[in-house]
C-alpha cells in the first residue's frame, strides 16, 4: 500500500470517529417493513398454492425510517421529520425508535392515515434457506395541508444545530419538493443537504442542495432513456441532472458495479464495490449509502470520501438478510481490511 493511499485510509478512518459528535435532520418518508416467516407445509386443495405456516413476524423501519436507523446505527444523532399512521405500523415504528433513544418528537401522528407498510412473505423447507415468495403493500392517500405545515414547521424548529439535512422521499408526502421549499425559503441552510429521491429528482430544483445519491435506474427514469452500461451516456444524464438541480456533486450508485462520484469540474470516479458483488439482500442498501454519505458530509468528509464511506457501507449492508443497518465498528473493520489487503496485494508486487 502507498503512502499516499495509507494517509487517505487514516482520514478516512478519522472522519468516521466523527460520527458520534454529528446530528442530522432527516425529512422522510417512513416505511414499516414487515418480515413473516414461516415453513411450507403442504400445497392447497383450493388451489395450486403453497401453504406457508406461519412462524415469526418482524417488523424493521424502512424508507427514510431505514436511514434514520442507519444514521442512529452509526452513532449519530438524528432528528427525524415523518407522518405515521395511527395504526400498528406506526406505532411499532414509533416504539423501535424510543427504544434506540432517536428524538422521535418530530413525528407526526395523522388519524385515519396508514402508515406506509411493506409485507414480505419468506418461506422455505425446514432445513433450507428463507426465500421471499410475496409481497403486500399496503399505501396511503395524500396528506393534508395542515400537516405538511406541520412537518415543516418540525423541521425548521429541529436545524439549528444540526451538522446535514437528509431528504428522503418515496413519494408518500412527508417528504417532498415543496416542504423543502418552505423550508429553504424561511431558514438559510448553512450545513450539506443530500436528497434520495425515488421518483422525482428532478423536480427538486432551486432547492440549492449539495448532492443526491440516485441508483441508475432512477437516472435513467429522469431522463427517460436507458443507460445500458454506456459510461458516456451516464456521465451525460449525470451532468445534465447536476446542471438542472445546480448540484455541486451527485452520486449514482450501480448496484454490483459499484459507484460512480461525479463533482462539477471533475472527471468522474468510479468506486468498484466493496467485498463481493453477489449480493445476498439488496433491501434498503440506497438508505445505507445516504446515510453514511450525509453523516461523512456533516463531519467534514470530501465529496469523494464521504462516497468512499458509503461505498463500503453498501458493500458490507446487501451482504445481510432484510432490511439492516451498518455500525461504526463494521466501517472501521473494513477500512482495515481493505488495508491490509492491499499491503498484501502491494507486497506481492501489484501496482495499487
Amino acid at each position: 500500500m502507498t503512502a499516499e493511499r495509507g494517509t487517505e485510509m487514516a482520514r478516512l478512518s478519522g472522519i468516521i470517529e466523527q460520527f458520534p459528535r454529528q446530528s442530522i435532520l432527516v425529512l422522510g418518508d417512513f416505511v414499516a417493513d414487515e418480515f413473516v416467516f414461516g415453513e411450507i407445509s403442504r400445497v392447497s386443495r383450493e388451489a395450486p398454492v403453497l401453504i406457508l405456516r406461519r412462524r415469526e413476524m418482524h417488523t424493521l423501519p424502512g424508507g427514510g425510517a431505514n436511514a434514520v436507523n442507519n444514521l442512529a446505527d452509526l452513532g449519530a444523532q438524528v432528528h427525524p421529520v415523518a407522518t405515521l399512521g395511527d395504526d400498528a405500523s406506526g406505532d411499532a415504528l414509533a416504539e423501535y425508535f424510543r427504544k434506540k433513544k432517536v428524538d422521535v418528537s418530530g413525528l407526526v401522528r395523522k388519524s385515519g392515515w396508514t402508515t406506509p407498510t411493506k409485507t414480505r412473505f419468506l418461506a422455505g423447507w425446514p432445513h433450507t434457506a428463507q426465500q421471499q415468495v410475496l409481497r403486500v403493500d399496503r399505501e396511503p392517500g395524500g396528506l393534508s395541508n395542515a400537516t405538511t405545515e406541520t412537518l415543516a414547521r418540525n423541521a425548521r424548529e429541529r436545524l439549528g444545530g444540526v451538522s446535514a439535512v437528509l431528504i428522503s422521499d418515496y413519494g408518500y408526502g412527508s417528504a417532498t419538493p415543496e416542504i423543502s421549499a418552505s423550508i429553504r425559503a424561511r431558514k438559510r441552510w448553512a450545513h450539506p443537504i443530500t436528497l434520495d429521491s425515488r421518483y422525482r429528482l428532478h423536480e427538486y430544483a432551486g432547492l440549492d442542495l449539495t448532492a443526491a445519491t440516485p441508483n441508475e435506474a432512477e437516472i435513467e427514469a429522469a431522463h427517460r432513456a436507458k443507460i445500458g452500461g454506456d459510461a458516456t451516456r451516464l456521465d451525460s444524464f449525470a451532468r445534465r441532472t447536476m446542471a438542472r438541480l445546480n448540484l455541486s456533486s451527485l452520486v449514482v450508485t450501480r448496484g454490483r458495479h459499484g459507484m460512480t462520484v461525479f463533482e462539477r469540474g471533475r472527471a468522474p470516479q468510479p468506486l468498484s464495490v466493496f467485498g463481493s458483488d453477489q449480493a445476498v439482500d439488496v433491501t434498503g442498501a440506497g438508505d445505507t449509502v445516504i446515510a453514511a454519505f450525509t453523516l461523512a458530509l456533516g463531519a467534514g468528509a470530501t465529496v469523494l470520501q464521504a462516497a468512499r464511506i458509503a461505498n463500503y457501507a453498501g458493500g458490507i449492508v446487501v451482504m445481510k438478510r432484510g432490511t439492516a443497518t451498518v455500525t461504526r465498528e463494521e466501517l472501521l473493520a473494513a477500512i482495515r481490511s481493505d488495508a491490509r489487503e492491499s499491503r498484501r496485494e502491494d507486497g506481492n508486487g501489484h501496482a495499487k
